[in-house]
């Protein structure tokens, strides 16, 4: 009881001296609110950022490997000259890699281009058209919510047919009823046989929201697939219990043979999978996290000192106070707890005001955009520890030289 009065009893002095000096204590916890409020923002966003790539790679697939003639691994010093002059990865190639392997369960093939999209008077301009091979669906997620996907004959054939991402479909009808009705992509009609299912935006090249498919053959009459900018790849599913890098060691040798490459001979072509993806934002999001807690903590040491400036300054004005106290027997401990757990309420305060602007924040952008920046419990823990940790370092000094106080001389202070 003695010791849960006592922790009342130091909460409430906390609490006074915040109301009794607002602009000082206001001030002071400053430099706790920023910190823990820009480590914490950090967190979350990199916790967000994780989440979304996370969601965008299983889209792509983690038993996918794309066949193409850039790697997705880049970086300051990435090459490009050295891959510009690859060749691009052939339809061709297709029929042969389905002969050829035996760890394949699928292979297809995209081309994309980049091209405006009418419907009467409204019009999407630099939407990501897709050409895609027969078998696209079985190596790729492709959610249809509206419609249906195309048949094996249609994707032959190159029939002018057409399934719109969600973003192109609000897009150019109103109504959002794009079934049946027919687009305009060059001048040439494309029926919409297809919706996509809603995603949301991706943080991993363009989402599928954003995107329009059509067959293979009916994209060789809307680009010259010869140019050096069209993008071309081989999609190509591994079968069930198929490692990646099982199925990228049997394509290497596929491909190499493919195109005639002698031994020694450098590889012309990238084998890339969503796993590269991920390398490469986590290094992203590493140094995030590292800018985050360098300028976190630089603003939590300055707010470290301002709690000890104000439990300095509770000090001063309590020492008679502090002097009756041990002339009635309290202890040492007594007191050096006393202003302890003051400062640790005082940190406690501006760590859950920092948590508070986070929160705040996170409903900010959540309504301006579509990240959607949450603040998980564990963020929550992490910043009221580190509040914690803070209240005890900064009160510790004052605290001690309260305890130390001489009875009779802190009794005769004014």
């Amino acid at each position: 009881m003695l010791f849960l009065r006592l922790i009342w009893e130091s909460v409430s002095f906390a609490i006074g001296s915040l109301v009794a000096n607002k602009l000082r204590t206001l001030l002071s916890l400053l430099g706790v609110v920023i910190g823990i409020f820009v480590i914490i923002l950090i967190l979350a966003s990199v916790d967000s950022l994780k989440k979304d790539v996370n969601e965008s790679i299983s889209s792509l697939g983690d038993d996918v490997v794309y066949v193409h003639k850039w790697p997705w691994e880049g970086g300051f010093d990435y090459p490009w000259w050295k891959y510009l002059l690859r060749p691009q990865a052939e339809y061709d190639e297709v029929a042969e890699l389905i002969k050829r392997s035996q760890l394949a369960e699928s292979v297809s093939y995209r081309v994309v281009v980049n091209r405006t999209i009418k419907y009467q008077n409204n019009s999407v301009q630099n939407v990501e058209i897709n050409g895609i091979a027969e078998n696209y669906h079985l190596t790729t997620n492709i959610d249809i919510d509206d419609g249906r996907f195309f048949t094996d004959n249609e994707i032959r054939s190159g029939k002018n047919i057409a399934i719109l991402g969600h973003t192109i479909s609000s897009g150019l009808f109103e109504d959002d009823n794009s079934i049946g009705k027919s687009i305009k992509i060059q001048g040439k009609k494309f029926e919409v046989v297809g919706s996509l299912e809603k995603e949301g935006e991706s943080l991993i090249g363009t989402g599928a929201d954003s995107k329009v498919y059509i067959p293979y053959p009916a994209i060789r009459t809307l680009a010259d697939l010869n140019n050096w900018r069209v993008h071309k790849e081989l999609v190509v599913k591994a079968r069930p219990g198929i490692s990646n890098s099982q199925l990228k060691d049997e394509l290497t040798g596929i491909m190499r043979s493919i195109r005639k490459l002698k031994p020694g001979e450098e590889d012309n072509f990238s084998l890339n999978e969503a796993s590269i993806l991920a390398k490469e934002m986590g290094g992203i999001t590493s140094i995030l996290n590292i800018v985050g807690w360098v300028i976190g903590l630089l603003a939590i040491l300055v707010g470290g000192f301002g709690i000890s400036n104000i439990m300095f300054v509770s000090v001063k004005e309590r020492t008679n106070l502090i002097g009756i106290q041990k002339a009635l027997g309290a202890r040492k401990s007594f007191i050096l707890l006393q202003f302890l757990v003051e400062a640790l309420v005082l940190s406690l305060i501006g760590g859950l005001l920092g948590l508070l602007l986070v929160f705040f924040t996170s409903l900010l952008v959540q309504s301006i955009s579509t990240f959607n920046l949450a603040l998980s419990i564990q963020n929550v823990v992490i910043g009221v520890f580190i509040s914690a940790v803070v209240g005890l370092f900064s009160g510790l000094m004052p605290a001690y030289s309260a305890s130390q106080l001489d009875p009779v001389e802190a009794m005769r202070a004014k």
